[in-house]
């Protein structure tokens, strides 16, 4: 038996998911949470084999659930279940070690099967998110994104400089550079983007 919980923030979502997959002859669900914290929690409390969770969950995010049971050795495996197609959510998910990544109108049958895959040690990777990320790797360099990232927070310039020990020229050129890679016509429309497509997570 496949014993595996589920982290999702929305009820319904959830308590439907539960149902399909208790269906199943040879899947348990063994647990549920409706945000990243409980998530964790129910983890360490029921030790399931397969973590089915929600990016966008309350307190933590599913990749931030991802990368703690990573960080912490827990023999437990993750499948991503996404609204988006975001290739930086995705390139952050395989860098956690997850093991699954499913888009939300995946039919119930195809997370049934994206389970066992998984359990068996497999990847289970939905064709349109490969192809994202085939198609669309982040322009940015790091120290890019680092200048994005605390734009977003609204700092400027001069601050930006002062909190990643470079010259205001310097902090300019980065932002500049971003703006132009993104093709973007604003600080504020290449932020937008760059979050948009999971750059800044």
């Amino acid at each position: 038996m496949i014993r595996i919980i589920l982290g999702e923030d929305q009820k319904l979502l959830r308590g439907a998911l539960a149902t399909l997959l208790s269906l199943e002859d040879d899947i348990e669900v063994v647990g549920q949470a409706e945000n990243g914290e409980e998530a964790i929690a129910v983890i360490q409390q029921v030790q399931p084999d397969i973590a089915v969770l929600d990016i966008e969950m309350p307190l933590k995010t599913g990749l931030d659930v991802a990368e703690f049971i990573h960080k912490m050795g827990i023999e437990c495996r993750v499948i991503i279940l996404t609204t988006f197609a975001r290739p930086g959510y995705f390139q952050r998910a395989i860098a956690a070690g997850v093991y699954g990544y499913m888009l939300k109108d995946t039919g119930s049958d195809d997370l049934s099967d994206a389970i066992r895959r998984v359990y068996q040690g497999k990847r289970a990777i939905n064709a349109e998110l490969s192809l994202a990320v085939w198609e669309e790797q982040c322009p940015l360099s790091p120290r890019e994104k680092d200048v994005l990232k605390l734009a977003a927070q609204g700092l400027t310039l001069q601050e930006i400089g002062a909190q990643l020990f470079l010259s205001y020229g310097t902090a300019r050129n980065y932002m500049s550079e971003a703006i132009s890679k993104l093709g973007a016509n604003t600080r504020i429309e290449a932020i937008e983007m760059a979050r948009g497509k999971g750059w800044l997570d």
